[in-house]
């Protein structure tokens, strides 16, 4: 809409609140709804379209775009010229069907800065039923609040948030005094879920929610406003039966409030899955904090085994060990601190960089660095990614510096899923007869790593200015988030098997 050089920024966000809440009023009115914008050459453009869900639709090709140049449309013209409601116009016909078009002006701050047009198809005469009529009549309240520019509610919700009652949910339709005039079908159904057994007709909606509510249940405090029609806000409200999700639209008319629309919608099986989903959440959380508890007891049984190890080389293999045990307990206690299954890999990094060179180079001065972000990676790659980087920067320390002074700096270039991880160091560089095929099991196990688990490939080679770079091409899985069950169901299904145990005698290092 900025585009066309006529709409402020004010104005256009205007235009995205309609469009965010309009559904509503193209369900109520049956009818496509259109958003024309003024150009700069003096005509109009479609920038939004919505088609009903409570009727058929008159466009069934995507117009957003269309323009009309000035004279064109003359119910636009008349609308935004003079600021009022047309509907003075005979019907047209659009594929052989007939079709009735109206237009409201979009108002914000008295002025007039688009046009709605509700296009209505006439193909199917017939007698609108009692709800078509209370339909009908909630859509021309919100229509002409529109042209008064009271409509939309700024910071209302709207049905494209999770959860939200739409039109064909249920309707409540209230008067000023908040007692209920009309109730659809669906409300109906709604409210005898939640424990009433009555007519809502002619009752106060809000004293019958009042008493459909127990007192298991935490009661919102914004409920009294919203069922009273008071304000464009949305509440749940629950009773052992049942879970309703409610929303109030006030009705306006010259700003003062005439009545209100409540919108109401069973979330019943919504809300238990999502408490499903926290229990599942709490769980995986507790079992990546045991699961981390469990090695940092490995970990300990290890430092005090080689306190009895008298073999200075049985020693070495036994601390390497325990830094490895170590950098996995780290993982898991990144993950059992979150809700996702997703592992900020920097923080990962940052704590246990110094830990890697302390480990690794006790009796020198080496200082480690990181230079770049890694992002958010997945539980999956997040395992295997830190091993490799961990075995990467203490090999850099023990053999690159040989276990003196100097820096190794840890590079991260991350594109979407794609990393390219260089951890570089100042020292003596690569020995002549340097080959990954006779490397130890530091080696072995970063090559396994990189081609199996994290999909890429590892190159040793010396620096530019002296000193050793080993470059690792990986590509990571997408971070997910949610339901971490389905997620793993969803693995399964395509074959992908996670951070899972490596084979290291089948995999070929490539030479």
């Amino acid at each position: 809409m900025r585009r066309l050089g006529v709409l402020d920024a004010a104005d256009e966000e205007w235009l995205h609140l309609l469009v965010g809440d309009w559904q509503m009023l193209s369900d109520l009115s049956f009818a496509d709804l259109l958003l024309w914008v003024p150009d700069a050459e003096g005509g109009f453009v479609v920038v939004a379209h919505c088609r009903p869900s409570t009727g058929v639709t008159v466009h069934d090709e995507d117009i957003v775009g269309t323009r009309i140049a000035p004279g064109q449309r003359e119910q636009v013209d008349r609308a935004y010229a003079e600021a009022r409601i047309c509907r003075d116009h005979d019907p047209e016909w659009l594929d052989g069907s007939p079709v009735r078009e109206e237009t409201v002006p979009v108002v914000r701050q008295g002025r007039v800065i688009g046009v709605m047009s509700r296009d209505t198809s006439l193909s199917v005469p017939r007698a609108p039923s009692r709800l078509e009529r209370n339909y009908l009549q909630c859509a021309d309240s919100l229509a002409r609040m529109v042209s008064e520019g009271t409509f939309p509610h700024q910071g209302a919700p709207t049905g494209a948030k999770r959860g939200a009652p739409r039109v064909g949910d249920g309707l409540v339709r209230l008067d000023v005094e908040g007692t209920v005039v009309y109730a659809s079908p669906n409300a109906r159904s709604d409210y005898r879920r939640l424990g009433f057994q009555g007519d809502l007709v002619s009752r106060s909606l809000a004293e019958v929610t009042a008493g459909s509510i127990d007192n298991s249940h935490q009661v919102d405090e914004t409920l009294p406003l919203v069922v009273t029609g008071r304000a464009p806000w949305r509440c749940d409200v629950e009773s052992r039966q049942a879970a309703l999700s409610l929303r109030a639209v006030p009705l306006l008319e010259d700003g003062v409030r005439t009545g209100a629309l409540v919108l109401c919608r069973d979330v019943t099986e919504l809300r238990r899955r999502e408490q499903e989903l926290l229990t599942k959440d709490a769980t995986i959380r507790e079992i990546h904090h045991r699961v981390k508890n469990n090695l940092q007891t490995v970990s300990a049984l290890l430092r005090l085994q080689t306190r009895r190890i008298g073999s200075e080389e049985g020693r070495a293999a036994l601390e390497e060990a325990m830094r490895r045990v170590s950098t996995i307990a780290l993982v898991h206690e990144t993950l059992s601190s979150g809700f996702d299954e997703v592992v900020e890999f920097d923080d990962v990094m940052d704590r246990g960089l110094l830990l890697i060179a302390s480990l690794a180079a006790s009796s020198g001065a080496a200082s480690t660095q990181r230079v770049g972000a890694f992002g958010q990676v997945g539980a999956e790659d997040a395992t295997a990614l830190a091993l490799v980087l961990t075995e990467l920067v203490t090999n850099a320390v023990e053999h690159g510096l040989r276990g003196g002074s100097g820096v190794v700096e840890l590079r991260a270039e991350r594109d979407g899923t794609s990393l390219v991880a260089t951890v570089a160091d100042d020292g003596a560089g690569l020995p002549e007869d340097f080959s990954p095929l006779r490397g130890g099991l530091g080696t072995q196990i970063v090559t396994a790593l990189v081609q199996g688990e994290l999909r890429g490939s590892i190159v040793w080679r010396d620096r530019e200015g002296g000193g050793t770079e080993a470059v690792v091409s990986a590509q990571l899985r997408e971070p997910r988030g949610g339901d971490r069950a389905d997620a793993a169901r969803a693995d399964a299904a395509r074959g992908d098997v996670g951070a899972g145990p490596v084979a290291l005698d089948r995999v070929e290092v490539a030479r």
